[in-house]
This record gives structure tokens, C-alpha cells and sequence, in this order.
């Protein structure tokens, strides 16, 4: 690898741990045996795509909160008013059949993350409900304020599928198929872990791969079949939380300030992270 300012790396390398750096360059290898680089690697290179990572995830970290809230208060509104505030403790309208690896349903795992969250929230008005009603369980309006987007989206998912409520909540949120969005919001948070992590979305592969099909999308979707490579890359998650965002708060920037992004790096190969196939081109990123 070659160094325009040998000075300058040690600064960056005192204050960035090399196997973080390693990410970022591991595709620039020309042997990944013998670890060589191409000609023509430079070190300056690599942090380019560092900065450019980490710009990326704070701008998703702006879409990941108005998702989160969004949801978290659509799913307080309308079960507390059909359910009441303890809605979320009412076991018979959730699936108690699906059986996770731990042997539990996702109900009683997204309870069991839902009262650790509560055990260790500083939040006054929390505290306070069990200060006044040590005996009661607090509403929903409470709790799940302190409750992250991980555990909103188990309880999500686990309410069951004929609840009218279950499908507002979705409409809601721009998409008309409840399993698509439940399949969209456990994608989006294996993305919030990875930004609360400061993790790199730089060489990402999907686990949990949204569906990339909507039928009638209430807003612009995509027009033509993603790559296969655009499905495992960040790019069809960060493309459905725009969506989203599109549908929950108007006028965002979230969108202008990627494009703004990618325009102002035109050396930075954007296609890693799956933005190809004349991605512009498509509704959603018009």
C-alpha cells in the first residue's frame, strides 16, 4: 500500500484500530492469501471510503429515528384504543406459535427485552409510575417510549396476523402487506444495530433481506427487478427506509442528502454497496 502523508496515517492509525481500517481495503487486495495490493493502492484511498461510511450512517441514523417513532407511536395509538394501555401484556392477541431459537416465542422475547429496557430506563416518568403504582404495570404510552426499535418491531411482528390494527399500522406506514413490513422493519434493524455500533455498512451483506416487491405501493418504489447483488447490499434496506420516510414525514432531506453524498465522492465505487444499474433512474430516487 502506498502512503501520500506517512505522518498523517499514524495519526489516523493511532486513533482508528487497523482491523476497522481492514474492511474498507479489503477489496483493494490483488491477493488475498499473501495480502498484496493493487497498483496504484493508496492508504488516503481507504480513508475516503471511511469518511464516506461514516457520513452515510449518520445520515440513515436521522431516517432510523423518524421510522422508529413513527412506528413506535402508530402501534400505541391504535392497539391502546381498541386494547387499552396494557394491550401489550394481552397474550391472546399475539402468535404464541412460533417458536424461536431459544426456544420461546417472539412475543415472550420482545417482553423479556421490553422489561430489561424498563428495569434500566432513567426515564422520570417511568420511574415515577412505579414510585406512585408500585403493583400496576405501566400503559403502553409509557413503556414503550423507552423501548427500542428492535423490541417494537418483535412486538410488531408477533401481534396477530387478522388484527385489524396490525394492517392499519402497516397501510399507515405506506406498505399494504403486514409480513412485508414486519420483513422490512427486521432488516432495518439489523441496520440500527450496525449504526449504533459504528460498524461499517462498507462491504455489509444482508441476512435479513426485505421484499423488494410491493404490490400497489402507496408512494415511488421501483419500477424494474432489483440485482441480486442490490437485494444483499445496503442498498435495497437504505432504499426502503427512504420509502418509508417518504411516507411518515414529508419534505425529509434524507434522500437529497445522500445523492449529495455520492456526487460530492465521485471516486468512491458506490456499486460495493449496491447503488448500480442506473439506480437514479428508478421512481424512488428520481
Amino acid at each position: 500500500m502506498l502512503f501520500r502523508d506517512e505522518l498523517k496515517a499514524h495519526e489516523y492509525l493511532t486513533n482508528i484500530n487497523y482491523y476497522r481500517l481492514r474492511g474498507y481495503w479489503w477489496d483493494m487486495q490483488s491477493d488475498y492469501m499473501r495480502h498484496t495490493f493493487k497498483p496504484d493502492t493508496y492508504f488516503e484511498n481507504v480513508i475516503d471510503r471511511y469518511h464516506f461510511d461514516r457520513r452515510l450512517r449518520l445520515i440513515l441514523f436521522d431516517a432510523l429515528e423518524r421510522i422508529e417513532i413513527a412506528l413506535r407511536t402508530r402501534m400505541i395509538y391504535h392497539l391502546s384504543i381498541a386494547y387499552g394501555g396494557l394491550w401489550y401484556l394481552n397474550a391472546s392477541l399475539f402468535d404464541n406459535t412460533t417458536i424461536t431459537s431459544n426456544g420461546k416465542t417472539v412475543y415472550q422475547n420482545a417482553l423479556e427485552s421490553l422489561q430489561s429496557e424498563i428495569d434500566r430506563t432513567q426515564e422520570v416518568f417511568v420511574r415515577e409510575h412505579f414510585t406512585h403504582y408500585p403493583n400496576q404495570s405501566a400503559d403502553a404510552w409509557k413503556v414503550l417510549e423507552v423501548a427500542s426499535i428492535g423490541t417494537i418491531s418483535k412486538l410488531y411482528r408477533s401481534l396477530k396476523n387478522h388484527l385489524p390494527e396490525k394492517a392499519v399500522i402497516a397501510n399507515e406506514m405506506g406498505i399494504n402487506s403486514p409480513p412485508v413490513f414486519s420483513g422490512w422493519m427486521e432488516a432495518i434493524v439489523c441496520v440500527r444495530n450496525i449504526i449504533a455500533h459504528h460498524s461499517r455498512l462498507w462491504g455489509y451483506r444482508i441476512t435479513k433481506t426485505p421484499s423488494s416487491r410491493l404490490n400497489s405501493p402507496s408512494g415511488k418504489w421501483f419500477t424494474n427487478p432489483l440485482m441480486d447483488i442490490q437485494k444483499k447490499k445496503p442498498f435495497l434496506i437504505i432504499s426502503c427506509m427512504i420509502y418509508l420516510c417518504n411516507q411518515i414525514s414529508h419534505g425529509h432531506q434524507i434522500k437529497a442528502m445522500i445523492c449529495e453524498l455520492i456526487d460530492t465522492n465521485p471516486a468512491i465505487p458506490v456499486y460495493k454497496l449496491g447503488f448500480l444499474n442506473q439506480w437514479r433512474k428508478e421512481p424512488l430516487w428520481q
